[in-house]
């Protein structure tokens, strides 16, 4: 069978990889054209276009960059419609793909969506044009099942795909780890100031502000695989501060706290069992267009699916070193990382176990039958 993936971001071509390693398990026939990143074309294939071509952060961002997405978005329904895939499967990135998805459903293609769209965020509206336009969808948190219920749309709930990512990745040696990356012997804290150019130089400088005020830690930057160690370099100017490129999951496994942007990656620190202070900060525009639009009580995705305060969230003015010091202290604390701990171990129960990408290439290789 012959399936075309379109993922974005880091987080996407994780999931979408081992999507794709899911489908060739039970499809020996299976061929990919994509577009993605390393970790999918490290699967076989054809990649089309990588994901860091088309990073674009923010409202404002994207109409500043609307030409060239509009270009990506001509370019890739030619690329479709030449292809012919059995089966189309979308990957979060919701602002292309349901552009895509729109198109790819008149012309009669397979639709299957894999990590819904945020609908339940911001714009629900939009829950009408996918209902129109995805014959499937695979949803990967708990509420989300429920959440469309309430339209009459039937969603899959295959649980979430960090699950099994993590699940291997636990058990590395922290002493090699630290031999390795030439480490000190104090407590890690690890900084993830996300994936994006226009993110990082927003995070980075003040989560730096942290490195002469905790001295008995070892600071570790966690260096996104789309971005280049010269990019992070300026940034760098403390001795106490490592740079470990594209190594996050084994970053996080030996880790003592975080400080961690907004996104999956709050996730995933929270499945390492590793304390964390949430922080966000957008381009102005950007942040007060969001305001207005996002209906939710928390940005992180370890509050929302508790739906309550487990993690401290630091958003665009909070976000500041006095705040930064403060939260950071806490997360320091024996006591209250005690109760984090039990948090997270609710949390990983909800999240519905192991299994999620096989679960879904199972319904998508099924649909593709029918």
């Amino acid at each position: 069978m012959k399936y075309y993936i379109i993922a974005g971001e880091a987080s996407g071509d994780l999931h979408a990889s081992n999507l794709m390693k899911a489908l060739q398990k039970i499809d020996v026939n299976a061929e990919f054209r994509f577009w993605g990143g390393d970790l999918m074309k490290a699967v076989g294939g054809t990649l089309v276009t990588h994901y860091r071509d088309r990073a674009f952060m923010g409202f404002a961002e994207v109409i500043f960059n609307l030409r060239k997405i509009l270009g990506f978005i001509s370019f890739c329904k030619k690329d479709i419609a030449q292809y012919k895939p059995d089966q189309l499967i979308f990957v979060d990135n919701s602002g292309f793909n349901l552009r895509i998805a729109k198109w790819a459903k008149k012309e009669g293609f397979k639709t299957n969506y894999y990590i819904s769209p945020q609908v339940w965020a911001s714009r629900a509206s939009r829950v009408k044009a996918i209902k129109r336009d995805i014959d499937a969808m695979y949803v990967i948190l708990p509420f989300e099942e429920a959440f469309y219920k309430k339209y009459n749309y039937n969603v899959n709930f295959v649980g979430h795909p960090l699950i099994d990512a993590i699940a291997d990745r636990k058990n590395i040696s922290e002493k090699e780890f630290r031999n390795k990356h030439k480490l000190s012997e104090k407590p890690i804290i690890a900084l993830l100031p996300g994936s994006r150019k226009q993110e990082i130089t927003k995070m980075l400088s003040v989560m730096l502000n942290m490195v002469d005020k905790f001295t008995d830690y070892q600071f570790v930057i966690a260096g996104a695989p789309s971005q280049d160690f010269e990019f992070y370099q300026p940034f760098i100017k403390q001795t106490n501060v490592k740079f470990i490129d594209n190594k996050t999951y084994d970053l996080l496994s030996v880790s003592y706290a975080a400080l961690v942007t907004s996104g999956t990656a709050t996730l995933e620190t929270a499945l390492f069992k590793v304390p964390q202070v949430v922080c966000y900060k957008a381009n102005n525009i950007s942040y007060q267009i969001a305001k207005r639009i996002i209906t939710l009580k928390f940005i992180s995705l370890v509050n929302l699916i508790m739906d309550r305060e487990v993690v401290t969230e630091l958003i665009q003015h909070d976000f500041n070193t006095k705040n930064l010091e403060k939260e950071l202290n806490k997360i320091l604390d024996p006591k209250h990382r005690e109760q984090l701990f039990l948090d997270y171990n609710e949390l990983e129960k909800l999240l519905g176990g192991k299994g999620a990408n096989e679960k879904a290439a199972e319904l998508i290789y099924n649909n593709g039958l029918k």
